[in-house]
């Protein structure tokens, strides 16, 4: 399926099942490279960040470990998303990433790298700052919430309710020389303090006590 007919049939699908609010678009720059990082719940995650309304440019990083789900190998291919190895320096996926935020477009990443069985954020990976750095891009926090029961509630023919807020975009200063590695977890720290200041408490796991 192309991309755009797989853009619009998705959008069909979320209005129709599910209750699906998106806070504070104007923070996402209309153009340019930018990378939107979320935390990452469910599968459900990635098709609602594609059918946003602000950027119909977006594409994302999606764990090689997503190929075992049919439905999420389909979607990932279709969209023209980038597969990536996270147990492994895969540079291949980091190069063609720089490409497409070079290009322009918009990247969705999960800096957790993996999807969180809590339900609350996981440690942050330095991986999104490290490419942000790289390509010189601005980075917009996200807050998903409701997508961890989608899927469950959408069979039980209820349409779950779900809120993705985005915060203001900021842009990784240069790091000093000698600090890189204090300064790369710093802004990782800095980047999910950043995501979990979007979402409830019950969702902000081991940065609850770091949102001021």
């Amino acid at each position: 399926m192309k991309r755009e007919k797989l853009q619009r049939l998705v959008h069909f699908l979320i209005n129709s099942l599910t209750r699906t609010e998106f806070f504070n678009l104007e923070n996402i720059p209309t153009s340019g490279g930018v990378i939107i990082a979320i935390n990452h719940l469910n599968y459900m995650d990635t098709p609602v960040v594609f059918v946003n309304p602000r950027r119909k440019d977006i594409t994302a990083l999606i764990t090689t470990k997503y190929k075992k789900n049919l439905f999420m190998r389909w979607f990932t291919e279709s969209a023209q998303a980038i597969w990536i190895d996270r147990d492994v320096a895969d540079f291949s996926a980091i190069r063609k990433a720089s490409k497409v935020l070079a290009e322009g477009w918009a990247l969705g990443i999960a800096p957790e790298g993996t999807r969180s069985k809590t339900g609350q954020l996981q440690q942050g990976k330095p991986g999104t700052i490290m490419l942000a750095l790289k390509a010189k891009v601005p980075i917009v926090p996200v807050g998903i919430t409701g997508t961890e029961h989608s899927f469950k509630k959408i069979l039980q023919f209820k349409r779950p309710e779900i809120t993705v807020r985005f915060g203001q975009a900021f842009t990784i200063p240069e790091f000093k020389p000698g600090d890189r590695s204090a300064e790369l977890v710093y802004w990782t720290d800095e980047l999910m303090r950043r995501i979990a200041a979007l979402l409830p408490e019950q969702y902000r796991g081991v940065y609850a006590d770091q949102v001021t």
